[in-house]
């Protein structure tokens, strides 16, 4: 490919032998672009025919399967992160300064702790969790195990995007419901979630894609997906095409979850209406 590349290089340089200076600077930079865009295109070819060799072998199904094991670990994990994170974050805001329930100790102490569990290594969290996993599910190891690891590292990060996602929110709307008659109950529901609810489409997205970053690790300490994949063959068997394709694959996976969360951010944004 560097062969290809200096012979680009030469073939444009040459075209402008008799130019001035300022021409043959101008056909130098055309020249490198040219050859790394010829690089790009033989590089794609050659990912694309590594991934159809792989897949028309045995790698193709268990690819598929650990993809399948992955989503299942992702989105269960992500359901039940925000069951948990969403109170906690809406705790947080209510009882903040100038919030509908200002409670300043309350909010200092549940803080603390959201922040002594958001501070904890994902890998030593699921390690430390070993005997709460296995007391909720019987066993440690397994996709339907790495859900509860999982749950407990992503809620109070999921609770911190909630609480941000809240404070955006301008505080003449809460005390025109105030102003209203609303409970503080009702304010919360009716008013405080539906205005946020753009902001936490994005913090969505960043949710599911760390908690893919997470499954990723508790793939490798024997949960399965596409991490496990990665370590058996990819990294143990010395087989780089398939660590290769279980990166491309998270891409594609992160791409579009980025691409779904934006749009549906898009569609409940008033402003877009």
């Amino acid at each position: 490919m560097e062969k290809l590349a200096d012979a680009a290089i030469q073939i444009t340089t040459k075209n402008g032998g008799g130019s001035t200076p300022n021409c043959v600077a101008t056909d130098k930079a055309i020249g490198k672009l040219s050859a790394a865009a010829a690089l790009f295109v033989i590089s794609s070819v050659k990912i694309l025919v590594m991934i159809k060799t792989i897949a028309s072998k045995a790698y193709g199904p268990m690819l598929l399967e650990g993809t399948g094991a992955t989503l299942v670990m992702v989105l269960g994990s992500t359901v039940c992160a925000y069951i948990l994170g969403l109170p906690m974050g809406v705790l947080l805001r209510v009882t903040d300064r100038g919030g509908i329930m200002e409670n300043r100790v309350f909010n200092s102490v549940f803080g603390w702790i959201v922040n002594i569990l958001r501070s904890l290594p994902f890998i030593i969290l699921m390690v430390a969790l070993f005997p709460f996993t296995r007391l909720i599910m019987g066993k440690i190891i397994g996709t339907a195990a790495a859900c509860v690891p999982l749950t407990i590292a992503a809620a109070p990060f999921v609770a911190r995007l909630v609480e941000s996602s809240l404070s955006e929110i301008d505080n003449g709307v809460v005390e025109a419901a105030k102003c209203m008659g609303a409970t503080n109950g009702q304010i919360i529901l009716r008013v405080m979630l539906p205005e946020s609810l753009p902001s936490l489409m994005v913090g969505g997205a960043i949710s599911v894609v760390t908690i893919l970053g997470y499954s990723a690790m508790a793939g490798a300490a024997g949960a399965g997906g596409l991490g496990d994949i990665a370590m058996r063959y990819g990294f143990h068997r010395y087989e780089p095409k398939v660590m290769i394709l279980t990166i491309i694959l998270l891409i594609v996976i992160v791409c579009l979850i980025q691409i779904i969360f934006d749009h549906l951010a898009a569609r409940v944004d008033k402003r877009n209406r």
